[in-house]
Order: structure tokens, then sequence, then C-alpha cells
């Protein structure tokens, strides 16, 4: 290939977001050869330069930093461009020269106007994300509160009130913002590049760089970073001629689903057009544009085909589909806001789903509003027998009252705690390499039970090898393995790891190397498909042409003629006898001109599994998430994989799945029981998803092409595995950055860790709001008392400060996957809410006793009973978290912080209301200034602990009672086997159309789909 390009130092502005980055195209850099040398020499320079695990440093790579700037293309077209397409944006923009591409100047000029190239939901509104914190069911009550305490008068508790909530919105904010922002940083790891041309060079970008107008070069392995237009193929700069002219005669303004553009347009019979002697003629006839693909491009994310498409000159290529063949320029049409999938996501994000958690979230909140509403009732009638003014004078009044309710009644900390932990604990799975795309996904991680794993890379190394190939009788191996190189990609920074290996293992065939270098040309590659099972090569060596094949051994045996019946046999028995020991064998076949096909021999692989999966697996096992394995590898190497594993024995062809003849709810058991599934293609793992979920299973997917998105977004939570293409990445709700099962159940415990602390602070907060709801309303309608306001609302805001901490804490993970259980919750809670309230009514009933009970010297009810209230409430947390982990030091000094504040809003007699009448029925010296005597608040502490050790005490044993733990559990042993078997046949039945050989007239008849016997190769 020419010397079309070459490739600029990025400026200092340029830094990437990671130095392990800059480490990785270093090393890329030392490998990959000089674009002067041609395709076989490029590829001889890398197989002899290869290093596993090579280290250069980035300043090796970019000799010392200087590379001098030219045109990458040494005659530039300067002729006049026209502009008649429509495409959204302005026509001009999209007259960008080929050769020079556009200036640093005109593309901030145009991101000005069309902003960054990412889809609209990455940006956020800091300002509307703040404001979101004081929206909700409970935040709502507060906000009603304070307007509340301003008809009142009641300043200080309007202020109070209004600092609570501000802090809240603060704390959540500036916390849930510091969380993002680790996660936002290693998401630099995974962003999407592309390769433009600008200022005349080829340079990389982020993909939300582009903008319209840009030069794209599209290229095998890569992603398309925006909607774009084919304008000529890579190694035919001079075809952009051609564009120019199908742009002026508006032969470009269709869609390429339109693919039915005239074959006779003016532009295919431009013959005379040449440049650097090039005519575009082929033989006597005028070229036609549409009779050579471009590129091959995998549309199955957004239009579901399950095989490649090919694209010709002025077809659009879109935004996120995977180019599978072929290296072409292309016009950036748009920006990814307005691109096919940026409008099919602002359909997605209308609907607004609001999420299992948040609609846990607004369950509990409604329902303690309404839990309020009925305390106040009752507080209310009892208040009309004390004959209670609606407004009177002063803090005896049925407003008061309502307002002390009101903020007792609902836990304002609760949205933000919860969501807190959450952005915490997506911060700390961040830096275990696990990048929370969406922080519900750990609810949804939490609670998974079962998961289905792909076995390359993630349960085994990845790191495959050639053992001694097999080989027929009569053919040389070194022409084998020459054939093989020739049947794989070479694009030698994308390279397939199949390809990869095949290639690198020519330094053991020295030989194979010097039939390379014989003077090859490659005149087209058709890279692996689902069909087909192979690759194949068209190469030309002389006046001969060669195809070289290589693929899935059955799909090779198919090429073969008749006559070969005892070669096949043979050859089957050995790719039986390599899958038996594990082996992954690929097929070698060639034909020469036009002769037949010759089968060359079988390469036998070997990925051995991780040193850690068996026993991550059994790990997996005792959380309760048994691991099915999905591979595309044959059955006999996937029944292998699984005994070395200890996964299970029970591992069938995914051929069962669809058309197994098996009935809906055998159907259903079958893939419940299976252990894993051989031969898989994207649409099966959706099937295997679907099933599953179908019986109420939470399903976890992992994943890593372009056509496991559609199973990615179909799981309870889709898993991007390391090294995963980018549309895998926007599909999954995590992505992991490390290798290995053993990351996946890492992240599972995390996320049950994270799932523990919602759960205990959730339970902990409701109980608080039913303590003091039940002990206010009793006292009010009883005694006709109730504690200040003034208290009441630094009671609330000690709780939120107290418990803050909780997303730091330590917690365990349950053994097994988790639920919401709210029945169990609400009746943990309500036990425990009764507990405190029979522990203040009885301090407050001492002090009735004739000795004033716990007060020794002098004190104030208001000031005993809000340090009773604060103590047991804010060491219930203790409780609630269980014990099989110490608290963090975040949590304990958190606590006993507002501990000692509100002792010495005690001792002082803050806010203890100074001039308020004794009660005629306590038998006590009340100070007059609302202090209380250190003797009298020891005794509190004393007493305190006392009840939150009978409610320890109390807790464990409901714990432990085994219906009330698991209440609330989903049964997944229930199956609506019926409607599963009327689904299930439906699905069998397939629609067949035949002549009938008596009228000749055509007919449809619906028959069954029945599968294919099993085979091991």
């Amino acid at each position: 290939m020419p010397n079309l390009f070459h490739r600029r130092k990025r400026d200092t502005d340029d830094v990437e977001s990671s130095a392990g980055r800059r480490a990785s195209r270093a090393r890329s850099a030392s490998i990959v050869p000089d674009p002067d040398l041609a395709e076989y020499p490029a590829l001889d320079h890398y197989i002899s330069n290869y290093r596993e695990d090579r280290r250069r440093s980035v300043a090796d790579g970019d000799d010392n930093g200087k590379t001098k700037k030219k045109h990458w293309w040494s005659s530039s077209s300067n002729d006049q461009e026209q502009s008649t397409t429509n495409t959204g944006v302005s026509e001009a923009w999209l007259e960008t020269d080929l050769s020079l591409g556009l200036s640093s100047d005109e593309v901030e000029r145009r991101r000005k106007v069309t902003g960054w190239n990412e889809l609209s939901s990455e940006k956020e509104n800091m300002f509307a994300k703040f404001l979101g914190f004081f929206t909700g069911p409970i935040l709502y009550v507060m906000e009603v509160a304070a307007l509340l305490a301003v008809g009142l008068g009641d300043w200080v508790d309007f202020g109070v009130i209004v600092a609570i909530l501000l802090l809240n919105a603060f704390v959540g904010f500036i916390q849930e913002k510091q969380a993002a922002d680790i996660v936002a940083s290693l998401k630099g790891d995974i962003a999407m590049r592309c390769h433009v041309v600008r200022d005349s060079v080829v340079q990389e970008i982020l993909a939300r760089e582009l903008v319209p107008g840009d030069i794209l070069i599209i290229e095998e392995g890569g992603t398309v970073a925006a909607d774009a237009r084919l304008i000529c193929d890579f190694t035919r700069p001079e075809d952009f001629e051609i564009y120019k002219r199908l742009r002026a005669e508006d032969k470009l303004g269709h869609s390429d689903e339109e693919d039915d553009m005239a074959e006779d347009d003016g532009a295919n019979g431009d013959a005379k057009h040449t440049d650097d002697g090039h005519a575009h003629t082929h033989g006597n006839e005028p070229l036609d544009y549409r009779s050579r693909p471009l590129a091959a491009v995998d549309q199955s994310s957004i239009t579901g085909e399950s095989l490649a498409v090919e694209k010709y000159l002025g077809d659009m290529v879109y935004y996120t589909t995977g180019c599978k063949r072929g290296k072409a320029f292309a016009m950036v049409q748009s920006s990814a806001k307005v691109s096919f999938v940026g409008r099919t996501a602002d359909l997605v994000q209308g609907a607004k789903d609001q999420g299992h958690f948040k609609a846990i979230m607004n369950n509990i909140g409604t329902t303690l509003l309404v839990l309020v509403m009925f305390w106040i009732l009752v507080a209310w009638i009892g208040g009309f027998f004390h004959h209670i003014s609606v407004t009177a004078h002063g803090s005896q009044n049925l407003l008061h009252y309502a307002l002390v309710l009101l903020i007792v009644g609902v836990p304002v900390g609760l949205p933000v705690v919860t969501t807190t932990t959450l952005a915490v604990g997506a911060a700390y799975l961040a830096k275990q390499k696990a990048i929370v795309q969406k922080l519900t996904a750990i609810e949804s991680l939490a609670g998974v039970d079962i998961l289905c794993s792909d076995k390359t890379g993630t349960l085994t190394a990845n790191k495959l090898s050639i053992r001694d190939p097999f080989v027929a009788e009569g053919e040389d191996v070194n022409w084998m393995m020459a054939c093989a190189a020739l049947a794989s990609s070479h694009n030698l920074k994308t390279l397939d790891p199949i390809d990869k290996v095949t290639i690198l293992t020519l330094k053991r065939y020295p030989e194979a190397r010097e039939i390379l270098k014989q003077g090859w040309v490659t005149e087209s590659f058709t890279p692996f498909d689902p069909v087909s099972k192979r690759i194949t090569a068209v190469c030309r060596l002389g006046q001969d042409k060669y195809v070289c094949a290589k693929g899935a051994p059955k799909a090779i045996l198919k090429l073969l003629g008749p006559g070969s019946e005892h070669l096949s046999e043979l050859y089957r028995e050995k790719a039986q006898d390599f899958a038996r020991r594990g082996f992954r064998s690929l097929g070698v076949a060639y034909k020469k001109n036009d002769g037949d096909w010759i089968l060359l021999g079988l390469l036998s692989m070997f990925d051995p599994p991780r040193e850690d999966t068996a026993q991550t697996i059994i790990e997996a096992g005792h959380l309760g998430v048994p691991v099915k394995m999905l591979t595309g590898d044959a059955i006999a190497i996937a029944k292998e994989t699984c005994k070395m594993l200890s996964l299970g024995t029970k591992v069938y062809n995914s051929d069962r799945l669809i058309h197994g003849g098996l009935a809906g709810s055998m159907q259903h058991d079958f893939v419940e029981r299976a252990d894993g599934f051989a031969e898989v293609f994207p649409e099966h793992k959706y099937t295997v998803v679907e099933m599953l979920q179908q019986r109420g299973h939470l399903t976890a997917m992992t994943g890593d092409g372009v056509n496991d998105a559609p199973s990615l977004k179909k799981a309870d939570c889709g898993i991007a595995v390391e090294g995963s293409s980018e549309a895998a990445q926007a599909a999954a709700d995590i992505v992991f950055l490390a290798p290995g099962l053993s990351t996946i159940v890492l992240a599972i415990k995390t996320a049950r860790q994270i799932f523990a602390r919602m759960k205990s602070y959730i339970q902990y907060r409701i109980a608080l709001c039913l303590h003091l709801e039940i002990y206010l309303t009793l006292s009010m309608v009883i005694l006709n008392e109730t504690i200040r306001v003034d208290l009441i609302v630094f009671l609330a805001l000690f709780a939120d400060l107290a418990t803050v901490a909780v997303a730091y804490d330590n917690a365990h993970w349950e053994p097994r996957p988790v639920e919401w259980q709210l029945p169990k919750i609400w009746i943990m809670s309500v036990i425990l809410g009764i507990l405190l309230a029979i522990g203040t009514w009885i301090i407050r009933g001492t002090m009735f006793l004739p000795n004033g009970g716990i007060v020794q010297n002098f004190g104030s009810v208001q000031e005993i009973l809000f340090l009773e209230v604060a103590l047991t409430e804010n060491w219930l947390i203790f409780v609630t978290r269980g014990g099989k982990t110490w608290p963090s030091w975040q949590l304990v000094g958190a606590i006993l912080g507002v501990d000692i504040l509100a002792t010495l809003f005690c001792l002082f007699g803050w806010m203890s209301g100074i001039g308020e009448t004794d009660a005629i029925h306590d038998n006590f010296k009340q100070s007059s200034n609302g202090w209380v005597d250190i003797v009298t608040v020891v005794i509190v502490w004393l007493y305190s602990f006392g009840v939150t050790v009978v409610i320890a005490i109390i807790y464990f044993i409901l714990n432990k009672i085994s219906w009330l733990d698991n209440l609330g559990r989903k049964d997944r042993r229930n199956k609506d086997t019926k409607l599963e078997n009327i689904l299930g046949h439906l699905q069998k039945l397939a629609i067949e159309h035949e002549v009938d050989e008596k009228t000749g007239k055509s007919k449809f008849t619906l028959a069954e789909k029945v599968a294919d016997d099993d085979e091991d190769i």
C-alpha cells in the first residue's frame, strides 16, 4: 500500500485520561510496522517484533516526540465543490476536502453550533440535579412543614427545617458528584476513539470531538463514531471525485435502505477521470461504483440483522455500529444527538421509567405519609376532647401538633442517604475496575441469582496457543500454516485473538514465513460470520488465484466435493479427539484457480482456564449464583471445559433452545437445569436470558461483542467484560476493566454489601418515624403534652447527621441473592418503633413516682425526653446493621459526636422552653432554666443503653424466625406452565410453502421445527 498518510504527535492539550492508555498505545506503536511496508512484509515485521507484555516508554514510541507534519496526500484536489445534500446541517459543511480535512479553527467553530458528539443523556444540568434533592414525597412533606412553621411564626423552627433540607441536599449532591467523578475518570479508559483527517494529517481523537464534515476513517474491527457517508475506499482516494459528482447530481439524497439506486447513474459512466494515472475503468467498461463494497458493517444492535451489511460508495454508516470488513473514508453527516441511535435514545428517555429502586423509595415515602396523616387525625381528635384550639397562641395548639408530627413522621434524609450509599458504592466498584453506568444496576447485581458467562476471557485466560496441528496426508505443514495466515485479517491494530495466534505461530514455522514473502496480494477478505462459520481470503500470487479458508471443521468440510469420504471421516475423528481434550479445532483448506477445494488439516487451539476460575465458580455457588456457560465452541470442547472447571456436565447444543422438540414448560425446565450451551449465537443468548427471566430469575449476562448488545440489554444486569466493544459497553449496565470471573463475583459481594447498608438504614429510619409518632400521639391524647417543636427539629437533624456516614460503614454480604422483602422490613420496623416508644414511655412514667423517678436532683421533662430519644434512636443503627462486622470509624464518630451534642443540649437546657408551667402529675424539682443535673444525665445514658440491649436481643430473636426471615421473598417454584406450553408450541411452529402435486397450486402448511442431532465438531 502506498504511503498515503502519516500520524502526528498529539499536542500537549491532547492529554490522555490515564497513563495506562498511553503505555498501551506506546506498546502498540512499537509493534505495528511502518505504513511504508507492503501488506505481507508488514505482517512479517509484526511476527518478528511482537513480544508478549512488552514494555516501552511513550517517548520511544513517539520518536522523541518530534513528528514532522506533511500532507498525507501528495496531490490534493482543488476542484470546485458543490453542495446539494440535505442532512440537517449546513450544506456547506459537507464540502470538506479529502486531502486537507477540517482545520482546528473550523472544528471549534462548528462545535459551538453542534456541541459534542455524544448522546444528550450524557449531559447533566448540575443546578437541576441539585434541585432534584428537594423533590419526592418525603421532601414535599418537610417543605409543607416549613411553610406551616412560617404561618405559625416559628422562625427558629423554619430556619432549622430549611437548614435540614439544605444540608441533606448539599451532602447528597457533593458526595454523589465526588463518586461520579471517580467513575468518570475511569470511564475515560473505555471512551470510544477514532481516526480523522484534520489539518492535512491523520489524528486519533475521542469520538466525542467529531463534528459534521469531519473526514472519518472507518476500518475493520472499529466502531463507527458518528452517522457518516462513505466517500471512497482507503486505498483509492481518487474515487472521492466520483462521490463529489454524485453529490453534484443529487444522487446521494436517498437513505441507504433504498439501496436500489439506479446502476446507470451518470457518475458510473465517468471513464475519463484519472488520478495518478489510475483511470476509473474496468477493462473497456465504466466502473460501477456499486459493484465493489467499501465496507461491511454489523448493524445488529440497531436493526437486528445477524449478518454484516455491505456498504458501497455513498451509503450511510451509523453511529455505534461495528465495521466487520474493509477500510474507507467517510464524511460525518450529523452529531450523535440527531443520529439514528440518538433519536432512538430520545424515545427511550421519553418513557421515563422510574426504575425499581425509585419505585421502592416512593412506596416507602408514600406509606409513611399516609401514616403521618393518620397520626395527625388521632392527635386532633384527642385535642378536641382536651378543648385545644386550632390556632391558639403558644405551643399548645393543633397546628403545632400537626407540625411536630409532620417533622418526625417523614425521614427527610432517606432519599439522600440511600442515593449517596449507591454513589459511594459505585465509586468503590470503579476502584475495583467495575464501571457502574447507572446506579440502580447495583441493586440488580445484588439480587442476581443466575450468571450467564461467556467462556473466552472470562472463564478462560484468553491466551490461545496452537498445539501440534493435524496435517492431511501428502500436505506440507508449512503451506498449511501459510494458508491459515493468508485466511486471517491483516489489520494488525485490531487483530482477532484467533487470527493473532495464527499469525504469531509462524515464528515456529520459518518456511511458512518465506512462503508469505513471495509476493502475495490479497484481493478480498471475508471475515467470520455466524452463518458460514469461516473466514475466506482471495489472494493472488503471480498469475495464480488462491482462495484460502479457515473456520469451524464442519464449515470447511462442506467445501469439499464428492470422493473425499475417507479423508472427511478421518478429519471428523481428529476434530472430535481434539474437542475431547479441550482443544478448539480450526479447519484449513484452499483451492487454486478453478480447481477443487483441498483440505490441508486442522489447527488445534487451547485456551487454558484461568487459575482462579474453578474456585470462583464454587464461591459463586455458595453465594447462590450458579454459573451457566454460553460459548460458541463445539459441544465437546464446552463439555471438557465444564469438567475442568467443575461446572457440571449438563451442556447441550444451542439448537435445542429453539427447536429441540420440547414443550413450553419442559423447555424452561431444560434451560434452568442446564449447566451451559455450546455453539451459541446472539439470539440463543437472548433466548436463555428471556426464559430465565420468565421463571422469575434475576439474570446477569456477560458479553463483549457488538452482537451481544441485545442480550446485555435484556438481562437484569448486563456486564461488558474486559476488552469488549464500544457497542457492548453502551448496552451494558456495568463495564469491567479487569479480566476473569473473580472480578464479577467480587462485584456481586460488593453490591450486596451496598444493599445491606441501604436496607439496614431504611429499617432504622422507618422505626425512628414510628417511635415518635406513637409516643407523641399518645402523649398528646393522654397527657396533652408534646416535645417542643424546636427540640423535635433538632432530633430530626441529629438523626440525619448521625447516619449520613452509613454509606461508609462496614457491611456484610448475604450468602444468598438479596431482595427488598418490604413486608419483613415493615414488620421489623413496627416492632422496633413500638419498643422504642415503650422505652420512652417508661422513662416518662418514672417522673410520676413520688421520688421523681429517674430525676435525681433537678431536671427538665423536655430535655430528659430529648436526650433519651436521641440516644436510643442513634444507637438503633448498631442494631439494624447486624453484628457480623464492626462498625466503621466514620459511623461511630458521627454517632458519638451527635450524642455529645445532645448531651450538651440536656445539660444546659438549650431549646427547653424556659417559662413553661410544670405538669401537676410530675413529682420532681423542675429547673427554672431547663438545666439537668449531671447524675440524671448519666442515668439517662445507662437507661438508654439498657433499652438498646433489650431491643438488640429481641431483634436477634426475630431474625432467627425462619418464616419471618423468608417473608417477602419471591417463590420461584411457582410456574405458569399453561402459558409456557402455549407459547412454547407457537414458537416451534413454522409456516412452510409447498406446491400441491395434484392441483399444481401453492399452499401453506404448519410444520414443527426439528433440531439436528448434536455433533462434536
